[in-house]
């Protein structure tokens, strides 16, 4: 059973930067295709980024393209989100995800931005962005 943790989440002012940090355990993250989901109140769980199981094709929401990025430690086991030119519309809960269920790839960015085909999830961490 794999086991996913999130840290790096807080609060900053819009323009700034985070970096949200997701360390697994009882598995290898190269062995999932992994992502992001965020949740702000009121809103269903939102795709941010996704990753395939070698680390070579990443998939981002439009919202976050070219601000965001999602990569991955082999040696850590440890999966980060680099967040950049934050905006008051980040702010939401993220979640660590894993899959086994599909392949992370180009010919998958469908089923990788639904939070149905992921089965490991973290417990989330709180970003807010102040304007």
């Amino acid at each position: 059973q794999v086991q996913l943790v999130e840290s790096g989440g807080g609060l900053v002012q819009a323009g700034g930067s985070l970096r949200l940090s997701c360390t697994a355990s009882g598995g290898v993250f190269s062995n999932y295709g992994t992502g992001w989901f965020r949740q702000a109140p009121g809103k269903e769980r939102e795709f941010v980024a996704a990753i395939s199981r070698g680390g070579g094709t990443a998939i981002y929401a439009e919202s976050v393209e070219g601000r965001f990025i999602i990569s991955r430690d082999k040696a850590k086991n440890t999966q980060y989100l680099q967040m950049m030119n934050l905006e008051p519309e980040d702010t939401a809960v993220y979640y660590c995800t894993a899959t086994d269920r599909f392949y992370v790839s180009s010919l998958a960015a469908v089923a990788a931005r639904s939070p149905d085909n992921y089965n490991y999830w973290g417990q989330g961490t709180q970003v807010a962005v102040s304007s």
